[in-house]
């Protein structure tokens, strides 16, 4: 498959026709930076996550079960073989993918995704292994979680300055009804609605929050969340984010804290979806994390990039969050741990599922098209002040 794109390079542009064309030709204003929206590569199906590897290539994944190559702003026909097999109904699929640390001399990559189980199930597992030339080899599964449900796979992944690798998994639609002090994602004896902490070949980290309770799961580093779409993490600082999909009115933003429990269900801001009656009996309880962000109305969070950059040095240490439903882009200035600055911007480009910095210093956005329609990658790029009035 071949799709008109601009190029990764800059020396080189290719403009889609049509809208898409007017579009990265208008200068959209925010209180820091101007920018475009610009065209990267069109024609994917339902991309999930990107990485960017050394030399210039793109990788992307598919939800369908397709790791894909964009190069030089072309998406490449053949997609990597090597990568296992997904369960691709409803939400599950082929999801996160980042590099190893060490990429530039191991050529290890991480997949997250849905795996089938018996019995028509799934649960979230991450594998690793090697890339080269449109290959994966010497994969292996590095997590497998212990969840069933249907959808709220979670499934982001990061690795910190230590090389600890972070997972989240979702609490897979489990009905918040009930005795919601009983339900999954407050047990430590499952993976619902948890961030786990792995070494890079999935051992068992010895300093994790539960590793000396017999009654844990010793990977899990926090618990209590819903379905964490969005993770970033400074590893200046060590501090890890999370935007997690909440209930009608209830996305959050969170920080992360080992062996905090953050409420869901028990707490939270949201009601049930349509008909807005109450989930929860109360919005704080002692021994429960507060957001230190909420969405209402709910823009479906997904994806979330911390910014470390030089094409929009005003950004530099903000937070990007995407939107599904809300079709956005959420800026979050953060300072003593509080959200200080909200903008929105890329407002109404379609479904943000994924965002990220790419090593030009561009923000680049996944757009994700629900009924599987080709869709695109785009990015933004800075105008200087002086182009507002050309």
């Amino acid at each position: 498959m071949r799709a008109l794109a601009r190029t990764l390079l800059p020396c080189a542009l290719l403009l889609f026709a049509g809208a898409a064309s007017a579009q990265s030709q208008e200068v959209r204003h925010s209180t820091y930076h101007d920018y475009r929206i610009v065209p990267v590569v069109d024609g994917l199906v339902r991309p999930w996550s990107m990485a960017f590897l050394p030399g210039g290539d793109m990788l992307v994944t598919e939800q369908p079960g397709r790791l894909r190559v964009v190069r030089e702003g072309r998406l490449l026909e053949q997609p990597v073989s090597g990568v296992p097999e997904v369960f691709y109904e409803g939400q599950g699929g082929l999801l996160d993918v980042v590099l190893h640390p060490d990429f530039a001399s191991n050529r290890l990559l991480y997949l997250s995704y849905s795996k089938p189980l018996e019995d028509e199930e799934s649960t979230t597992a991450v594998i690793r292994g090697r890339y080269s030339n449109g290959a994966l080899s010497d994969v292996e599964e590095v997590f497998v979680a212990q969840s069933r449900g249907r959808g709220h796979y979670g499934s982001r992944l990061a690795f910190d300055e230590q090389g600890y690798l972070f997972i989240s998994v979702g609490d897979r639609q489990v009905p918040p009804t009930g005795d919601l002090a009983a339900h999954p994602a407050q047990q430590l004896s499952d993976h619902h609605g948890v961030i786990v902490r792995l070494h890079d070949d999935g051992r068992i980290p010895a300093d994790n929050p539960f590793v000396q309770d017999a009654k844990a799961l010793p990977e899990i580093w926090s618990y209590g969340h819903r379905n964490p779409q969005g993770m970033a993490l400074d590893r200046a600082s060590g501090t890890l984010w999370i935007t997690e999909h909440g209930p009608q009115g209830g996305d959050e933003l969170n920080r992360i804290t080992p062996g905090a429990n953050y409420g869901w269900p028990v707490i939270g801001y949201g009601v049930n979806y349509g008909v807005g009656t109450t989930i929860h009996a109360t919005t704080h309880a002692d021994g429960m994390e507060q957001p230190l962000k909420i969405w209402v109305p709910s823009i479906a969070t997904s994806g979330l990039a911390l910014y470390r950059g030089s094409a929009f040095p005003n950004w530099d240490g903000y937070l990007f969050a995407g939107g599904l439903s809300g079709q956005q882009l959420t800026l979050l200035g953060m300072e003593d741990g509080k959200v200080v600055h909200e903008e929105t911007l890329a407002r109404d480009i379609g479904r943000l599922r994924d965002v990220r910095t790419g090593p030009d210093g561009y923000l680049y956005l996944a757009l994700d098209d629900r009924g599987a329609k080709p869709s695109a990658i785009v990015r933004l790029e800075p105008v200087p002040i002086a182009q507002r009035f050309e």
